[in-house]
């Protein structure tokens, strides 16, 4: 079993994007996951107690206030409410949470966890729904997910059936502790888009790379740098930040010119793009 945080090194998602930049992510194991997965029971069950107290305490005050047994309109709004509930509760939670929240739940957000498609594309509700519908097979026996663990532990990319059905797989968002091309670009990324100074838009005028360096670069890589811009909302935050960075940092040393450190990589390759549009390269 993977301890959480230290799942062997060589379990990566290795993705070539169209932009010819090889992305290496770190596949969560079975102890990240179980993490979650308890958190995540625990929010459910904490959940359920609330609303039978809820219950409790609606059913008591009604006695005491002499509103006598409840009439049945009410009772079948408040059966109708409590199967909305259970039915959220048990079966949305989990769809709902990764399609609306970049693919996490509580628990996969508290152990730096996220479910995104195997081309490192953000999942849809579809994708969501579709893996935890799944999940009545996984979890057999009821809640101990032995079905689950057998397919986990049966593929390298440790998918569950539903993680198969959808096309999906769970990864990392802390660093890889695996060097790509001499450095953490992983470490280099988070840093870049977690600082402060970044939080608010940068227009591409507050960078201008200079013309001469500029020159340097051929129409294929403006078509590599455009590609990557046309697609970049559809792409999981984590992955987007690191193809930016892989990039970017292409371009630069094409340039001859390092890369600044004060500079999103982004706004930096929307700078290139405008500043060789502007030259009437292609």
């Amino acid at each position: 079993m993977s301890i959480p945080g230290h799942e062997n090194q060589l379990d990566q998602l290795n993705i070539e994007t169209p932009e010819q930049v090889d992305l290496r992510l770190p596949i969560a194991g079975i102890g990240s996951r179980f993490l979650a997965i308890l958190t995540d029971t625990v929010i459910q069950i904490v959940a359920e107690v609330l609303l039978i107290l809820f219950i409790v305490v609606f059913l008591s005050a009604s006695q005491r206030e002499h509103f006598g047994e409840v009439s049945d309109t009410a009772g079948k709004w408040l059966i109708a409410a409590i199967v909305l509930f259970h039915f959220l509760l048990f079966w949305g939670y989990f769809g709902l949470f990764e399609a609306f929240w970049n693919g996490q739940t509580p628990g996969k957000r508290l152990v730096k966890i996220r479910v995104i498609k195997d081309s490192g594309r953000q999942i849809t509700l579809f994708e969501a729904l579709a893996r935890n519908l799944i999940r009545v097979i996984d979890m057999i026996p009821p809640n101990l997910y032995f079905v689950g663990l057998i397919s986990m532990l049966c593929n390298k990319q440790q998918k569950r059936l539903g993680d198969l059905v959808a096309g999906t797989i769970v990864i990392h968002e802390r660093a890889s502790e695996q060097p790509v091309l001499g450095h953490n670009s992983r470490s280099i990324t988070a840093s870049v888009y977690q600082t402060p100074q970044f939080e608010s838009v940068q227009r591409v005028g507050a960078f201008q790379p200079p013309a001469d360096a500029v020159a340097r670069l051929r129409a294929e890589d403006l078509n590599v740098i455009e590609s990557f811009l046309a697609r970049a909302l559809d792409l999981d935050l984590s992955t987007r930040a690191e193809i930016a960075s892989r990039i970017a940092t292409s371009m630069f040393a094409k340039m001859n010119l390092p890369l600044p450190q004060d500079v999103n990589p982004e706004r930096a390759l929307e700078a290139i793009s405008h500043a060789m549009r502007s030259q009437a390269r292609v």
